[in-house]
């Protein structure tokens, strides 16, 4: 009888098992998104947006111009409208790309791209079907095709797009939101009600935008504030980043469970074959220096191998001296247009940049930028302020937790005449760092943060001691200057006192002269260009 009754409770116990979409995880956990409250929430789902619309205009080599429309709808909500000037979306894709989570192009692609993992659009659609119960709309038109218009619901339980409206409409027309001014040949808007709270100050839309304004020199940006408050980003570069390619993975940057997916879906007959096809940097001596060293047979078929031996292939792949995967998989603004991005949001008197040469951490390649804004309508602000980067994505929270905070406190500023209390420098300075790379460690999936690894914080810090000569240099140049201005004004004061003196002394001349005379001394001994 006991045992009728215990076989009864594990079948029932198994009975309240099933199995659960991506989208109703996210859906109960949607603070790992960046959806925590209604503050930040609208942040998250412009941020989404943007990168999306920036990085569909850099995959075409469009200079990007994006609209944000945001009205104030009530009750602490708003609708959110995005819109862009890229090539637009086909008709089959847009309701998985904006009704699917982790749908996207980029997951498997090793370059650099803003998002990565197919989930941030999709997420924003989805926090806006759970907290206004109201679906997103879109539309989307390609040149020189008809503009289509998709109203999309999440299915949650089966992470799949629920189509409640798909027409052809006409872009000029009075179904389209926009007004005529914000009209594109082609492109792409979204329309999204959500649980909102529009703020200013540091952690807003308008600060985030500014920010991203700053990274993207090349892109015109235009917000247009629940208040009718216009404010525009203005383009000041017609100049594209390089564009990324796409790289196979390296060796070195593989785990084990990876290179054994890699082996079973492989069309490669040979150990040999295999490393050279699907791995970038390895050639067909360095593939017999990785068989050898794991004594493995060149000529044997992959899908042979035991667990055992795929690892010991991988542990001989680290032993074997490779060539660093490629770095055109990178897409670094540069120094020219970070210095363009800091001068036209901020203003400063002095602004000096660097671009590290790449480097490559657990196979990935990676690259630093860091550039230093000082004084000017800095001034008015007063005080230090620090602008972290991800490919190019502003980076607004968990500042503390973050490695470029880390290897910002890990430089002595003082060093370069800037005033520093504890570890964190003070005064009119922006610091602006940048990390480029086919993998950016974020510390959660809300991509918020860069986890503290050495070999990042390492070059980050040398990028800013690199920079932080420069502008310390310059402000000692400047120091010098104000010293000599001061001893200079002190003499050309005593020039009218001094001149009949030497006037009478000289028994020859005018008092004009000898005041004149004086005058070009001073300027001679005290020029500021001679410094």
């Amino acid at each position: 009888m006991a045992e009728g009754i215990e076989g009864q409770a594990v079948e029932a116990e198994g009975g309240d098992h099933r199995e659960i979409s991506v989208a109703e995880f996210f859906e109960k956990n949607k603070h790992l998104l960046g959806f925590e409250n209604a503050q930040k929430s609208i942040i998250t789902v412009v941020k989404e947006a943007v990168d999306n619309s920036l990085d569909a205009c850099e995959e075409e080599e469009i200079l990007p111009e994006i609209q944000v429309l945001i009205d104030d709808i009530g009750d602490e909500k708003c609708r959110v409208e995005i819109r862009d000037n890229a090539m637009g979306l086909d008709r089959e894709t847009i309701p998985k790309v904006f009704g699917k989570l982790l749908y996207g192009s980029k997951f498997h692609k090793l370059q650099q791209s803003r998002g990565q993992q197919g989930i941030g659009i999709s997420a924003s659609a989805m926090y806006a079907q759970l907290t206004t119960g109201e679906p997103v709309t879109v539309w989307s038109k390609q040149k020189g095709e008809p503009c289509h218009k998709f109203i999309v619901r999440i299915d949650t339980e089966n992470n799949e797009p629920e189509i409640l409206e798909d027409e052809v409409v006409d872009p000029e027309g009075d179904e389209f939101p926009a007004k005529k001014d914000y009209y594109f040949d082609h492109g792409t808007t979204i329309e999204m009600d959500i649980e909102a709270k529009y703020t200013k100050g540091h952690h807003s839309v308008r600060n985030y935008l500014k920010h991203t304004a700053i990274m993207n020199p090349y892109a015109r940006i235009v917000l247009r504030e629940p208040s009718g408050n216009k404010i525009e980003y203005p383009r000041v570069s017609k100049e594209l980043p390089k564009k990324p390619k796409e790289i196979k993975p390296h060796p070195h940057g593989v785990e084990l469970g990876v290179l054994m997916r890699m082996i079973e879906n492989t069309d490669s007959r040979t150990v040999s074959s295999f490393l050279q096809n699907e791995f970038t940097r390895v050639g067909k001596t360095s593939a017999e220096n990785i068989c050898e060293e794991a004594d493995i047979d060149t000529g044997r078929r992959p899908n042979t191998m035991s667990k055992d031996e795929i690892e010991t292939l991988l542990n001989a792949a680290q032993e074997v001296d490779l060539q660093s995967p490629p770095t055109d998989c990178l897409s670094p603004i540069g120094e020219d247009l970070v210095e363009k991005g800091l001068q036209k949001e901020l203003n400063p008197d002095h602004i000096f940049s660097v671009t590290r040469k790449p480097t490559v951490y657990k196979g990935n390649p990676f690259q630093v930028e860091v550039g230093l804004a000082y004084g000017g309508d800095i001034q008015e602000e007063g005080s230090f302020d620090e602008l972290r980067y991800a490919n190019k994505v502003p980076l607004l929270y968990k500042k503390s937790a973050c490695v470029t905070t880390k290897a910002i406190e890990n430089v002595s500023w003082n060093r370069y005449n800037i005033s520093q209390t504890g570890n964190r420098p003070q005064g009119p300075l922006y610091v602006l760092v940048h990390i480029a790379s086919v993998w950016v460690p974020f510390t959660s999936e809300g991509k918020e943060a860069i986890a503290n690894y050495d070999p990042i914080r390492k070059e980050m810090k040398l990028a800013l001691q690199e920079v932080g000569r420069k502008l310390g240099k310059e402000l000692k140049r400047e120091e010098r200057r104000r010293v000599q201005e001061k001893k200079k004004r002190k003499l050309t004061s005593y020039a009218k006192e001094m001149a009949p003196a030497i006037a009478s002394l000289a028994e020859g001349g005018s008092e004009e002269d000898m005041e004149d005379k004086i005058q070009q001394l001073v300027e001679a001994d005290y020029n500021p260009e001679q410094l």
